[in-house]
Parts: C-alpha cells; sequence; structure tokens
C-alpha cells in the first residue's frame, strides 16, 4: 500500500488519463504510419513506434498498479507533534546552521525543486517520529548529517 495526498492521487490519475487519450492515439497513429511505407521486416520506423508502444503501455501498466495500491491520506486527522508522512519539516543543519524545510512525501509524489521528498530517502527515515527540538543523526551517501527539528506543520 502506497499512501499519498489526495493532490498526488489526482495527479496520477490526469497523468493516467494523458497517457491514455493523447499519448497512445498518437503512437497508434505512427504505427498506422509506418506500416502504409511498405515491407514491415525492414521498416525501422516501425519497428521504433511497436518499441514505443510497448513503453508506453509498461508505464500506464506501472501508474494503474500505483493507483490501484494507493491509499489517500486525510490530512485533517493527522498532527504536528511529530514527523510523519506529509508533514512539512523545516530543519536546519547543525553543524553548518543551514535551514531547510522539505515535505515528506509518497514515492511518486516526490520532487525535489517543490522540495518533496520520498518517505523512503534516507532523511525522510531518519526524521520519522522525531518532535520539535530533536536532533536526527542521518547516515546519507557522503558520511552522516545532524538536522535539528525546528518546526513541524500540514
Amino acid at each position: 500500500m502506497a499512501y499519498m495526498s489526495k493532490e498526488g492521487y489526482e495527479k496520477l490519475r490526469a497523468d493516467i488519463k494523458k497517457l491514455e487519450e493523447i499519448d497512445r492515439p498518437e503512437v497508434i497513429r505512427q504505427i498506422q504510419e509506418a506500416r502504409e511505407k511498405g515491407d514491415l521486416s525492414e521498416n525501422a520506423e516501425y519497428d521504433a513506434a511497436k518499441e514505443a508502444q510497448g513503453k508506453l503501455e509498461t508505464k500506464i501498466a506501472q501508474l494503474k498498479a500505483q493507483l490501484a495500491d494507493a491509499k489517500i491520506i486525510d490530512t485533517s486527522k493527522l498532527n504536528t507533534d511529530s514527523v510523519q508522512i506529509l508533514s512539512k519539516v523545516e530543519l536546519k543543519n547543525v553543524k553548518t546552521g543551514m535551514k531547510m524545510t522539505y515535505t515528506i512525501v509518497s514515492e511518486g509524489e516526490a520532487n525535489l525543486s517543490e522540495n518533496k521528498i520520498s518517505i523512503k530517502t534516507p532523511i525522510a527515515q531518519g526524521l520519522l517520529g522525531k518532535k520539535v527540538g530533536d536532533v536526527a543523526l542521518i547516515t546519507i551517501p557522503h558520511g552522516s548529517i545532524e538536522l535539528q527539528v525546528l518546526n513541524i506543520s500540514m
């Protein structure tokens, strides 16, 4: 089961709809166009279009499996006593004093440019259950980092 926000769930549904209603017909059109060019045994365009179709169908199936496995989290029932999925956490690097804010989201919703990190990342895992004022020692690829929890919100 994959927990996600309602926003993430709706985005996933929109992605599937786009793939099925826009991308799939385009790939089918490309296959038909390539088929009209003659001998399929030596038709590189046909082979490429069929490969693209296979990749597209695999992606659709994967996204539908994620959707089927999704459980939407009711944010009104979450509290800010400790860090959990969908928490927006303000942190301070103990060593450098640098401050940062991350929202902990499901793996499919992660987007570093929006400061949304996957619950499966080492940082998120190290923060889960921490309270304001707690310091988490987190092992990252380049060693370890100490992050102090300054604030937790939704």
